[in-house]
């Protein structure tokens, strides 16, 4: 069963932030460990000390990991932030990673893998949360294979064979932490908990503190309580909009994205300073921030012309974000000259780059046409399907529109209604809006296919007749994710 603890907010619209913990200290086949279940139960209350729905889970095995990590998937559709902290055992086989749970089979290295669980699944489970996507493992310590294998089951020839884990490619807007970077031991600690545990239980507490710097300050911690033997690491990138875990800054996280990017505003001098640091090193998500500072004309800071160089800093080094905000201001002539040229090839080049607010901005233009494009519908067509496939909810909505009007080749009502579906579970109020109170925008045959769809998923339980009653209207609701 998963089971949240936690408190849950009187305001149906508020942020929703959910967490999954697991800690493994006690194996059958693998050597026990000592701070992992403490270190899970820290992070587990530092979590729910931020508004965390928590689920704690300790020394459980492989079909219980499965389930909680489909059953929090299905959970985390619904909320703004979604993150999974395992402690434990992990090991690199064949390129992929894989968390080891208390009842893996030993044995083979290989029989370890398939009895675990991937960090892939793991991805998967917190990969439709809407706003931030964490995955924190603490799983980097002594590699089980080494020293003479799990348990006396095992032995391993190679020395290759100690490091534990593989750098991660977690996809844009995720973000991987590990204790260690990939490769090296995390030391387990001589107190109760793990130098990385206590670091980051510390650092997320602290005000107004802004994620992507917070991670940078727990690897900093953790340097300086090992003396440098151990340095944790990020990988994947964080979108351009500031995030924070704590103090009076959390009002931004429920601002709509541009109201977001203007929040970069409101960081303290010596958090600006971090992210200067950081964008010598070449950090896009730091650049951007820099920039996004520098486009609040209600700052002191408004400079668009210094914004538009950090973006072309960031563009070099291929972020795809940067690529599309920079399009916009070579569009409008803000911070540079006017270049509707140059403007069309940042677009195409940020979509090409997979960023879906370029694709489906490409997809209006090939649709109305504009920047010097010809007007081409089956072009448009495509670009909102791209879009829409990367659950770009506009797109997802816009898509749903013109397959429901049966312009789109191969794609029936039931198409519709999934991508109106996924939409709704995307968060966006406009989509719930519209289906709520402009229903019969869409045909009988796409209308009962959503009808079906909420259904399934046990949202609603009335007649598949196409009709948008008060029963359908809660059953939409639901599925969006609130209560009523």
């Amino acid at each position: 069963m998963l089971a949240f603890a936690g408190q849950a907010s009187t305001d149906p619209f508020a942020e929703r932030r959910m967490a999954l913990i697991v800690g493994i200290a006690d194996y059958a086949n693998a050597p026990d460990l000592d701070n992992t279940t403490r270190d899970g139960r820290l992070i587990s209350d530092t979590l729910y000390a931020l508004n965390f729905e928590v689920s704690e889970h300790f020394d459980i095995g492989l079909d219980e990991f499965r389930g909680l990590l489909e059953r929090f998937a299905f959970e985390a559709e619904t909320a703004d932030v979604a993150l999974v902290y395992f402690a434990g055992h992990g090991i690199e086989v064949g390129g992929r990673n894989f968390l080891v749970p208390a009842d893996a089979d030993a044995g083979s290295r290989q029989r370890v893998a398939d009895t675990s669980v991937s960090l892939d699944d793991i991805l998967q489970a917190v990969d439709k949360a809407r706003q931030l996507r964490i995955v924190i493992l603490d799983s980097c310590r002594n590699d089980p294979f080494a020293d003479g294998g799990l348990k006396e089951t095992l032995t391993v020839a190679s020395a290759a064979a100690r490091s534990s884990l593989a750098p991660p490619s977690p996809d844009r807007g995720t973000l991987v932490a590990y204790a260690a970077e990939a490769g090296k031991v995390a030391l387990d600690g001589a107190g109760d908990n793990s130098p990385f545990a206590l670091a980051l239980a510390e650092t997320l507490r602290m005000q107004d503190l802004e994620i992507g710097l917070a991670f940078r300050q727990v690897r900093d911690s953790v340097l300086k309580a090992t003396g440098n033997a151990q340095e944790p690491h990020t990988y994947g990138s964080l979108s351009g909009k500031p995030y924070f875990l704590a103090g009076n800054s959390q009002e931004v996280n429920g601002l709509e994205a541009s109201a977001r990017r203007n929040a970069w505003g409101r960081l303290e001098v010596d958090q600006e300073e971090q992210l200067q640091v950081a964008a010598r090193d070449g950090d896009s998500r730091a650049l951007k921030g820099l920039a996004y500072m520098r486009l609040n004309p209600n700052e002191q800071r408004y400079d668009p012309a210094r914004a538009a160089a950090f973006l072309e800093k960031a563009v070099e080094v291929g972020d795809p974000e940067a690529m599309f905000e920079l399009a916009r201001m070579y569009e409008r002539g803000i911070g540079v000259e006017q270049n509707v040229e140059k403007a069309l090839d940042l677009f195409r080049r940020s979509a090409a780059d997979g960023f879906a607010d370029a694709i489906n901005d490409l997809g209006f233009l090939h649709y109305q046409g504009g920047l010097g494009i010809v007007r081409d519908p089956k072009k448009a067509i495509v670009l909102f399907g791209e879009a829409a496939d990367q659950r770009h909810p506009e797109a997802m909505f816009n898509y749903a529109a013109l397959i429901d009007d049966g312009v789109v080749d191969g794609k029936t009502p039931d198409d519709a209604a999934e991508y109106l579906y996924r939409a709704l579970r995307s968060g966006n109020e406009e989509v719930l809006g519209q289906l709520s109170d402009n229903p019969n925008m869409f045909k009988a045959a796409t209308r009962r296919s959503l009808q079906r769809k909420l259904s399934e998923r046990a949202f609603y339980s009335g007649s598949i007749d196409g009709q948008f009653g008060p029963q359908t209207q809660r059953g939409l609701r639901k599925a969006y994710g609130l209560s009523e």
